[in-house]
């Protein structure tokens, strides 16, 4: 699995980009509508659980794990961008669920990857950060829209930078994988 997790850093490293891009998007216009930051973030979902389903489809082993996170991600962006009035009832549960499923699956896939893989506490960070994200925004439904974006954005940052320097490790790991394979 680590062998092919190494072939595939790149996958990773998107996922993190579009993460990053997505916190600098939504911290750079705190004032955006609920509708925008419906369809913002629907479309962030989308295209992350597309990248996490072919992450899962590149990596034998654990790829259930991702394509997991990939399909919740999927249908949490089709519901925000195709329901987007009744999405901005439920933004906030959609939003809540999906990260403390994400954010499970990952801690799991990080601690069964910590024995083949140093450095596997990038992805256990990531899911730790993404489940009490999603915690956070179950327990305060009424801190308001400004501060969810607030949050939301300085989350994706976060999440974003750890997978990019996940990807970054995996990618050094590349040629000693490939070396200890053979």
């Amino acid at each position: 699995m680590v062998e092919l997790l190494t072939r595939n850093w790149w996958l990773v490293a998107l996922r993190g980009a579009l993460a990053v891009i997505f916190g600098i998007v939504t911290l750079a216009w705190p004032g955006m509508t609920l509708l925008a930051l419906i369809f913002l973030w629907g479309f962030y979902a989308l295209v992350d659980g597309v990248s996490s389903i072919a992450l899962g489809a590149a990596v034998r082993g654990h790829r259930w794990s991702n394509v997991l996170i990939g399909v919740v991600g999927v249908l949490a962006g089709l519901v925000a961008i195709m329901l987007p009035g009744e999405t901005a009832v439920v933004l906030l549960v959609i939003i809540a669920v999906w990260a403390i499923v994400a954010g499970v699956v990952q801690v799991i896939a990080g601690i069964a990857l910590r024995r083949t893989m140093a450095h596997a506490w990038f992805l256990i960070v990531t899911g730790a950060l993404t489940f009490i994200l999603g915690v956070v925004l179950l327990l305060n439904p009424g801190a308001g829209a400004l501060a969810l974006l607030t949050t939301i954005g300085v989350f994706a940052l976060i999440w974003g930078v750890s997978l990019i320097l996940m990807a970054f490790r995996l990618r050094g790991l590349r040629d000693s994988v490939v070396q200890g394979a053979a």
